[in-house]
């Protein structure tokens, strides 16, 4: 009788939350030779990739600045480090032309192939979808990766926005961007799903009071529809994660936000990998 009172009891207790962890990072391995990661052979960035994101146990990792070339090597050093299966969508960056934007090659000389965006995914089966931002015609294509994950019924959407510099959208009005943050805001919807949306934006938080007006204006669309995960209160902002500013952002719905850690002792990049607790 006791057994059954108690089994009563338990049942009508809510069911333990479920959570999932997100890390979002621009390594900057590519063509940038001020970082260190530079030239980094695929064992290399796997392990320190892998080793960043699982510290804080990230299910799903957004990366930006990646080498298509490594991606295989990443999604094996997950495997094995964690027992799990990993899938990892990837997409290379290109010229106007279609040419694969390239990563350098390693110390080596061994190519890496094309500087990429990729997100990986642990466990659940996930389906992956590129989406087209628009860019300068003049310089290389941008692109979202969003990834579904139906056992979990989320969403979870990475992306590397154009950079603002004299040959990447540095007009007045960061006309660009402007274009790229509403076509992400479209595409990080789904029906009936939770979305995870971040990456590297290129523009700062709207009430940091740095960064272009255009980029705060064209990003604030997303606190209305998410909580960001450094958000101060009420205040659209939150701490640096490249040299003194904020570019780096990851948003969940709103409510749903546990931890929020930027990982300023990583030295290996000049982005700081973000990482993100949400409660499903």
């Amino acid at each position: 009788m006791v057994g059954h009172v108690l089994l009563l009891l338990a049942s009508m207790l809510p069911a333990p939350q479920a959570n999932l962890s997100v890390m979002t990072w621009n390594v900057c391995t590519g063509t940038n030779s001020d970082c260190r990661l530079y030239r980094a052979s695929a064992v290399e960035l796997a392990e320190h990739i892998g080793r960043q994101a699982l510290s804080r146990r990230a299910g799903v990792i957004f990366l930006q600045e990646f080498c298509t070339g490594a991606t295989g090597t990443l999604e094996l050093w997950l495997e094995r480090r964690t027992g799990q299966r990993w899938t990892i969508g990837s997409w290379g960056l290109t010229g106007q032309d279609g040419t694969p934007y390239a990563c350098h090659p390693d110390l080596l000389g061994r190519p890496r192939g094309a500087q990429s965006i990729a997100v990986a995914v642990a466990g659940d089966a996930a389906t992956f979808e590129i989406h087209p931002l628009p860019a300068p015609p003049w310089y290389v294509k941008r692109a979202a990766i969003c990834a579904d994950l139906p056992a979990r019924k989320v969403r979870a959407c990475g992306t590397h926005l154009s950079s603002g510099s004299a040959y990447d959208d540095r007009q007045a009005g960061a006309p660009y961007r402007t274009k790229q943050l509403e076509r992400l805001l479209e595409i990080s919807v789904k029906p009936g799903y939770r979305s995870v949306v971040g990456g590297d934006l290129n523009v700062s938080p709207p009430d940091s009071g740095y960064g272009g007006a255009a980029g705060r204006r064209a990003v604030a669309p997303f606190y209305r529809l998410y909580q960001e995960c450094d958000q101060r209160g009420g205040r659209r902002t939150g701490g640096w994660t490249r040299q003194g500013k904020k570019l780096d952002y990851l948003f969940a719905p709103k409510g749903s936000v546990r931890r929020c850690h930027v990982e300023r002792g990583v030295t290996l990049s000049d982005h700081k990998p973000a990482h993100i607790e949400v409660t499903l």
